[in-house]
């Protein structure tokens, strides 16, 4: 889980915020330990590994740490991941993973880029974000083109998600 965000983007909340008149106490307001302790058992009570890490850089480390060297690795579209670093990373080429986003956007067949893309969500690890988190552990994503709910379910190896505790909300 991720409390602050380390780069700021267009479309970070930050700079939805005026935009959007929606009351920024309520909405970006960090939770109390407690209601942070109980959604954290309430996930592990899922079955779903939780770990906590303060800050958008730790998040990152702890992701690198996660995955092993050669192990094919997918994500979703991501504004979280851009503000913690990873997408910057996947493009500097500093890690040992393949990067099966960048098999898939450097084919040119249409057909066979398809094909990766229906596969990519079998990768190995899935990097994807969590939109809300019920404090009864519901996680919840919403995604306009699919590319990352798919994995969710069954397909994706191992399933890594980064949520802000901001996120969590007393029900779904």
């Amino acid at each position: 889980m991720v409390i602050g965000t380390e780069k700021p983007t267009l479309y970070s909340a930050a700079n939805l915020l005026p935009e959007l008149e929606i009351d920024t106490a309520r909405w970006s307001r960090i939770p109390a330990e407690q209601v942070i302790a109980l959604s954290a058992a309430a996930i592990g009570a899922r079955g779903i590994m939780f770990l906590r890490v303060k800050d958008g850089l730790e998040a990152l480390a702890r992701i690198r740490e996660l995955i092993p060297a050669g192990s094919e690795v997918m994500n979703g579209s991501s504004t979280t991941l851009i503000e913690i670093g990873y997408s910057d990373l996947l493009k500097s080429e500093q890690h040992n993973w393949i990067n099966v986003y960048k098999k898939v956007t450097s084919e040119n067949d249409p057909v066979k880029r398809a094909e990766i893309r229906r596969k990519s969500v079998t990768s190995e690890y899935f990097i994807s974000v969590v939109n809300a988190i019920a404090m009864t552990g519901e996680l919840v994503s919403c995604d306009a083109s699919g590319s990352r709910v798919g994995a969710w379910p069954f397909a994706a190896r191992h399933l890594v998600l980064v949520a802000g505790v901001n996120k969590i909300v007393p029900t779904l």
